[in-house]
This record gives structure tokens, C-alpha cells and sequence, in this order.
């Protein structure tokens, strides 16, 4: 079997480590990466702690499949609560990393507690420890890996680590490993910054062991086949995502000027075919494409910023390569701020790489305050002297380097759109589900989307469902309900075996439950992989739930609820969450308050297992809060308070669980 049976255990409080067995029942149960953790989570934490508190548990997570001859097979989970949204985060990153901490011996690192000093944890099979990390403290994300390799004089070694952002609490901090590849969104990198935690240096020898090697092979084999003889796969090889953008143009629904307009009149300037054009000084960005670990796609891109853009001009350390641009880092630098200069854009994203961001949430945040700077909610003298205006590279490049290194305005930019806004008095300008800025899809143009992002468990993602085929078929809200629930237990399945979710533009179920049973014991069918991704999503709602969301928090802000889409495919259109959210729900199994009821936990087999609930509400008082319909999908003028801590242990007895 591919899981490794060990657990490595960080208490980064004591500075101490061990090294514990797996628990299989839940790995049976939930699978590996995404959803394991998700599980271990649930154990290990009270969900209500604080995000960025000694409380909240940091959870590294490699699937079954994680390091083996798979196709795709480097993929990783960061899994904790996110400090962006204040539910659960788990957010998935390639490269090598995640590879190399299997080879290590390990299915999961756990790592609790708060160092008093910075460290970095230094993993080399079963000889783990932590070790000091003052000398990086401060530092980029290159400039620890430098220091880390130089220090333990292995090319082989992998590392993840955070750059200032994640040591300062920057919202959307994120976990860059292997220079390029990030665990990128909810605030990842924050958390672990909040642990004074610099660095993951993983080294292993241990490799995987599978029972029936040559049975898995040939299954591998066969599927691979599949995905080499494909077209998508062949698209994503040559364009990336990136030729998505020209998609999103063409249908109306590419989110400019901070979700107002729908598509983007620089949009040939800065698309996948003007990365292969070199400009008058004979430049050309795309310096190739790239894979992760065992990846046969290689959707990835290297690229090189023109070195006499102003951007890097006189600056020969930003001469060389990193990673290029994607769907979306260009949505996130070009449209939705209205930005057309490809260098810019390039410049922005290794300013995310160097310094540990989400380019998604960074974008639309500095969308955000373009819009605030428009109204004069924000003054030039606030903004340093820069220019906010949407259009301007020059406010792109600066902000991007300056909320990296968290100088200036760059602090204000790092709360993330939601706190931002708030902040300057208006809450409606920031285009965000749960506290997380949307993606490159405008959710009016596309209904399934935009119910994806109010009831995505991370909040607004693109990557936690998949509803783009009957989305760009039709605009109404037809079926988008179903699309959304099956779509969403899908890719937590597939987020849980340690593959890409881009293997799923060729395979299916099918694909998965013919490897997964070729290594994991037991048959993986469709029917138990289709219920696995159920749990996952189940669990990570009442994680939220536990946290203190509602069903009030399924919602999207006004623009999206009351503001015709202008043009394009959707066009006049808004996103009809009054229709769509009671038939999510009851597709879901779930009451009319959003929370999932006793025969859907009971089906899934989840049980409440946390102790005796706390005192102050009565199991019918939680029930008849639990019960309580969602009485408008918008966002509310003003925060109704957390419930209690425990409200979910009362839910739990209410639901007849003791």
C-alpha cells in the first residue's frame, strides 16, 4: 500500500518531535492529503481557536498516491484555519516538495504550538529537528532556500517556507516550496509565520512501498495513455491556463476593474500568445513551459522580464527566470485592474513567488483599493505618493513589492479586500465569499460559479467545484445546484489522493478507483470514492460551522447580487443565490439553516466524538438556531455575532449524537 502508516508530530512550544502510527480507520475513511488532514483537524483543534493563535494546528498532508508513478503525482495539502476567512483553509501546491516529505516516511506532519524563537524544521527520514532559523528571519522566500540548501549542502533537499508577508500576517501569505510552487490561498504562509516557523526542509530516502507493483504499473500505464493522447492535455502542455483568458474575453466574463465590467480591452496584449512574441528590444517572456514532480501535463511556465523594463532596471537579481504567467496571475494583475503591460504582470507574479502571496487574493485586494482611491475613500498621500488608478502599472509593480516586504500602503493591502474595505467604510466594494477573494470567473456571467464561491468551504475558489461546461452552455440557473454538489465531492476526492485536479479534464472516477485500488487495500469503487468526497465536504461544513460561520455567510456581496452583468453571455443577469441556495441545500442533505442533518451524518458515518457540549444553550435553543432559514443571500450590513464556542457539540446532541 502507498500510505506510509507514520505520522511525524511537530510541538513546536516544546521544540519537540515524534514520530506516531496512521490511523487507518480514517485513512479508509478519508482518503489521504485534503481529507485526512481535514479529519486529523477536526480532532486535533477547536475549531473556534484563533487562526493566528498558538491553538490553531498546521497540517502538511501527502495522499496514497503522493510519490508514486501516477501521473501528477507531487501534489501536497497545507491544511489548517485560515486566517483570511476564519474557516478551514486547505490549500494545494506541486513541485517536489510534497514527494519528497512522503519519501521522507510520512503521510502527514502535524505541527502544533508556537516556537518562541523562529526555527525551521529539517526532515531527513527519521533524524527530524528543529533548528534555528534567526539568520532567515526577514528574508525572502529565495533567500531562505539559498541559505537552507547552502546549509545542508544537498541539491536534493526540497523546502518550503514563507517569505516577511507569512512572518507578519499578511491575510493571504502563502507556502512557496521549490521557489515557484505555492500552497497559495486562505493564509497558509500566515499561519505558519504566526508559529514562528520559517521553513519545512524535507530530504528522503524511505521512498513507497507498493504491495503490488507491477499490477499498479500497468494500470498507470494504461491511464497515462489516456491523458497523452488527449487534447486537453496537449492544450495545457502548450498554453498553460493562460489561453483561458482569451476564453473568458470571448463569453463575457472576465472580471475588470474590480468585477464592474466583464471584459478587458487590453486583453490581446497580455494573453498567451503575446508571452511568445518578442517585443522591440527582441524580448520575449515565455521562456518555456514546466512540470511538477512525475507530472506528464507540464501546464506550468518559466519566464524573463524584459531587463530594460522599468520594473527591473538596474536590478540584474530579477533578470533570470521564475514562474510565468498563468489564467490566473493575469487576470489577477491585468483585467481586474486594468493593467495591459505584460512585464508588469510578470514583475507582480515573482513578487508573489519571492515573497510568499496569493497573486488571486493580492490583485483583487489592490482592485479593491483602485476602486476606494476612484471615490476618494483613499488619498495619494496614503498610498505613498503612488498613483492608485486602475490602469496603472506603476501602482502594480510598487504595490506588489511593498506588500511583500509589508512597507507603507503595501501593510494596508495585506489585510486582504474584506478587512480593507472595511476599514476605509465601504464593505461592498470587496469582491470576496467568506473573507476570500473570487477568482478569474465573474459569478454573474456564470451561475454555477457563483454559487461555487458562496458555498465553497474556503471560501471563494474556483478550484472546489467544477460547473464550467453547463455554465458556459447556459445561463440560468438550471441544474447548477447539482452540478456544484457533485462537482465539489469530486474534487475533494481527487484533492485527497495526492494528484492534480488537472488530471480531471481526461479522467474520471473510473481513472481514480482503477489506481487507487491497485494500491490502497480494498475495492476503491465509484460508489465509495463518490461518498469518501461527500465526508470530506460534510466535515470540512461542520469544521466551519463549529468555527462560527452560518448559512448567512453563503452569500456574495451586492455587486454580484444586484448589479446586472454588463454584456457578454450572461448578460443583465445577477447571481440568483435565492434560487439556488435552498435546492443546494436540500440536494446537500442538508436543513434549511445549512447544516447537515442527523441521517446525512449517519449515512456518511460521521460522528460527533468531542466530549460533553459546553453550557449556555439548550439542545433545542441550538436546534431551533440550526434550523433557522437563511433569510437573505447578501451581504449583511452588519456581523451577526459567532455563536458560542461549543455550538457545535449542542448541534451534535440536538441531533440526537452523544
Amino acid at each position: 500500500m502507498s500510505w506510509q502508516k507514520n505520522i511525524l508530530r511537530v510541538d513546536l512550544s516544546a521544540g519537540t518531535t515524534s514520530i506516531e502510527p496512521l490511523n487507518m480507520e480514517w485513512a479508509e475513511q478519508y482518503l489521504g492529503s485534503r481529507g485526512l488532514a481535514t479529519r486529523y483537524l477536526w480532532e486535533e483543534m477547536d475549531p473556534a481557536a484563533d487562526p493566528m493563535g498558538p491553538d490553531n494546528v498546521l497540517i502538511f498532508a501527502t495522499g496514497p498516491l503522493t510519490g508514486t508513478m501516477a501521473s501528477t503525482s507531487g501534489r501536497y495539502t497545507v491544511v489548517t484555519k485560515g486566517p483570511l476567512t476564519g474557516a478551514i483553509a486547505a490549500s494545494n501546491s506541486g513541485g517536489k516538495f510534497g514527494a519528497e516529505l512522503k519519501y521522507a516516511g510520512y503521510d502527514l506532519l502535524i505541527i502544533t504550538g508556537r516556537s518562541p524563537a523562529p526555527v525551521y524544521l529539517d526532515i531527513r527520514d527519521d533524524d527530524v529537528r528543529v533548528l534555528p532559523a534567526d539568520e532567515i528571519w526577514g528574508k525572502s522566500v529565495w533567500q531562505a532556500d539559498e541559505w537552507i540548501h547552502k546549509k545542508t549542502q544537498d541539491p536534493l533537499t526540497k523546502v518550503a517556507a514563507i517569505g516577511v508577508s507569512g512572518e507578519q500576517g499578511v491575510r493571504f501569505a502563502c507556502v512557496v516550496n521549490d521557489l515557484h510552487r505555492a500552497a497559495g490561498r486562505s493564509g497558509v504562509g500566515a499561519v505558519m509565520g504566526s508559529k514562528n516557523l520559517k521553513a519545512i526542509a524535507a530530504r528522503g530516502t524511505v521512498g513507497v512501498q507498493e504491495d503490488n507493483a507491477k499490477a499498479f504499473m500497468e494500470v498507470v500505464r494504461t491511464v497515462n495513455e489516456e491523458m497523452n493522447r488527449s487534447s486537453a492535455r496537449r492544450g495545457l502542455m502548450r498554453y498553460g491556463t493562460h489561453a483561458m483568458l482569451d476564453s473568458m474575453q470571448e463569453f463575457g466574463g472576465l472580471p475588470t476593474e474590480n468585477f464592474r465590467k466583464v471584459s478587458f480591452d487590453g486583453a490581446s496584449r497580455i494573453n498567451h500568445e503575446a508571452v511568445t512574441v518578442k517585443n522591440r528590444n527582441g524580448h520575449r517572456n515565455l521562456v518555456r513551459n514546466a512540470a511538477c514532480f512525475g507530472c506528464t501535463i507540464g501546464c506550468g511556465r518559466l519566464a524573463r522580464i524584459d531587463p530594460e523594463h522599468f520594473s527591473v532596471r538596474d536590478r540584474p537579481e530579477y533578470w533570470g527566470t521564475s514562474g510565468g504567467l498563468e489564467y490566473e496571475t493575469t487576470f489577477a494583475f491585468g483585467p481586474v485592474v486594468r493593467v495591459d503591460d505584460l512585464d508588469a504582470l510578470t514583475f507582480a507574479g515573482f513578487m508573489m513567488n519571492e515573497h510568499g502571496m496569493d497573486p488571486i487574493s493580492f490583485g483583487v485586494t489592490l482592485a479593491a483599493a483602485m476602486e476606494l482611491y476612484e471615490i476618494g475613500a483613499i488619498t495619494r498621500e496614503q498610498t505613498d505618493g503612488i498613483d492608485l488608478s486602475f490602469g496603472s502599472a506603476e501602482a502594480l509593480v510598487v504595490m506588489s513589492e511593498k506588500t511583500g516586504k509589508q512597507e507603507g500602503f503595501g501593510r494596508e493591502l495585506g489585510l486582504g479586500s474584506r478587512l480593507l474595505c472595511e476599514k476605509y467604510g465601504h464593505p461592498e466594494l470587496a469582491m470576496v465569499a467568506k473573507g476570500q477573494e473570487f477568482a478569474g470567473y465573474d459569478g454573474r456571467a456564470m451561475q454555477g460559479m457563483g454559487l461555487g464561491y458562496a458555498t465553497s468551504n474556503r471560501g471563494a475558489c474556483h478550484l472546489r467545484h467544477d460547473t464550467f461546461e453547463q455554465d458556459m452552455a447556459d445561463p440560468g440557473t438550471g441544474g447548477k445546484a447539482e452540478a456544484a454538489r457533485t462537482s465539489q465531492d469530486f474534487v475533494a476526492m481527487v484533492d485527497s489522493t495526492g494528484l492534480c485536479l488537472f488530471t480531471t479534464g481526461v479522467w474520471g472516477y473510473e481513472h481514480f478507483s482503477r489506481m487507487i485500488s491497485a494500491i490502497c487495500p480494498g475495492d476503491w469503487d465509484e460508489e465509495r470514492l463518490r461518498s469518501t468526497g461527500e465526508r470530506i465536504w460534510n466535515l470540512e461544513r461542520l469544521f466551519n460551522l463549529s468555527a462560527g460561520l452560518t448559512s448567512a455567510d453563503d452569500t456574495l456581496p451586492p455587486r454580484m447580487l444586484k448589479d446586472p452583468v454588463p454584456g457578454g453571455f450572461g448578460n443583465g443577469n445577477v447571481v440568483e443565490l435565492g434560487v439556488l441556495i435552498p435546492e443546494y441545500y436540500e440536494l446537500r442533505g442538508w436543513d434549511s439553516g445549512g447544516v447537515p442533518t442527523a441521517g446525512k451524518l449517519g449515512e456518511l458515518g460521521i460522528r460527533f466524538d468531542r466530549g460533553e457540549p459546553d453550557s449556555g444553550t439548550s439542545a433545542e435553543e441550538s436546534r431551533e438556531t440550526a434550523d433557522a432559514p437563511a433569510t437573505a443571500h447578501e451581504t449583511p450590513a452588519t456581523q451577526d455575532p459567532p455563536p458560542p464556542q461549543g455550538v457545535l457539540q449542542k448541534i451534535a446532541r440536538a441531533l440526537g449524537f452523544r
